[in-house]
């Protein structure tokens, strides 16, 4: 059941597992095996942050992915709106994508140094709908406008901007098919600290004028703990702890749990409140 205070699920996964095949050591045998997730669910409703953390191999991208039906699972489903993706047509599996877009990590990686500006922003609107050139125009320069940027920025080259610009210019890109959902597979972990306060900012910003809600991927744990209402820490691709951030990092009753809060000295208080005091100086300012 949904509880009262909530809105109806937008994502969840059920029983979710994904097993990658490896290459041969032998030719007479099988394959091995490596297991990214096992039996993950996963609720994510409207309005309400979901954080996933955990080290590097616990399967925190691979739930991303499927979840973007970027993959597969081999076992379990996901679902958008009660929906499984899996069963989806193609014309509601495109209408999905539309409502859930991505942000990467890499802010250079993930933009073509080749396409413009406009190019790279609009190109949701040219995958899932049926609009002009110039309405993809006018919308590429509003949705730059809307994370910080000029329309003037339309006609240059992701090489042209800072690590931060680029940053804002993804954020741009997802946001301009106005999704319910985005999921950020860690946004701000490539910047450096002062420019991650100002597109942590912009996201929340984002949040409070458009009603999106996040699924954020993060080694970081101060930043999960700033931006989401609940975090799932996975291990070994499976989900071991959840609960609100003030539950797992005040009182974590798994040992996995108390070893990242322990490896990640800045979760103590003092770094928070002066990343949450940066945060509120850089408001105001570009990258």
């Amino acid at each position: 059941m949904t509880p009262d205070n909530l809105r109806p699920p937008l994502l969840q996964t059920i029983g979710l597992g994904k097993t990658y095949a490896l290459p041969r050591r032998q030719l007479w045998q099988a394959p091995p095996q490596v297991i990214a997730l096992q039996d993950v669910d996963l609720t994510v409703y409207g309005g309400r942050n979901v954080g996933i953390v955990g080290e590097s191999g616990s399967g925190k991208s691979t739930l991303a992915r499927l979840a973007m039906a970027l993959d597969k699972p081999t076992t379990g489903q996901v679902l958008w709106n009660g929906q499984a993706l899996s069963a989806m047509s193609g014309a509601a599996l495109r209408a999905a994508r539309r409502d859930c877009q991505m942000v990467f990590q890499d802010p250079y990686g993930s933009l073509d140094p080749r396409m413009t500006v406009q190019r790279i922003v609009a190109e949701p609107l040219q995958a899932l709908s049926h609009t002009s050139r110039a309405e993809q125009r006018e919308q590429a320069a509003e949705a730059l406008t809307q994370v910080g940027l000029h329309h003037n920025d339309l006609d240059k080259y992701p090489h042209e901007f800072s690590g931060g610009q680029r940053q804002r210019i993804a954020i741009a890109r997802a946001l301009i098919t106005r999704p319910q959902l985005i999921v950020a597979d860690e946004p701000v972990s490539a910047l450096d600290v002062s420019i991650q306060a100002q597109i942590l900012n912009l996201l929340l910003d984002l949040q409070q004028r458009f009603g999106m809600t996040y699924l954020l991927i993060s080694h970081d744990l101060a930043v999960v703990n700033h931006l989401c209402d609940e975090v799932l820490v996975m291990q070994q691709g499976r989900v071991v702890e959840q609960g609100s951030p003030r539950q797992l990092f005040s009182h974590a009753r798994h040992p996995y749990t108390q070893t990242l809060l322990n490896a990640v000295p800045q979760i103590a208080p003092g770094r928070a409140r002066a990343l949450r005091n940066l945060r509120a100086k850089a408001s105001s300012n570009l990258v």
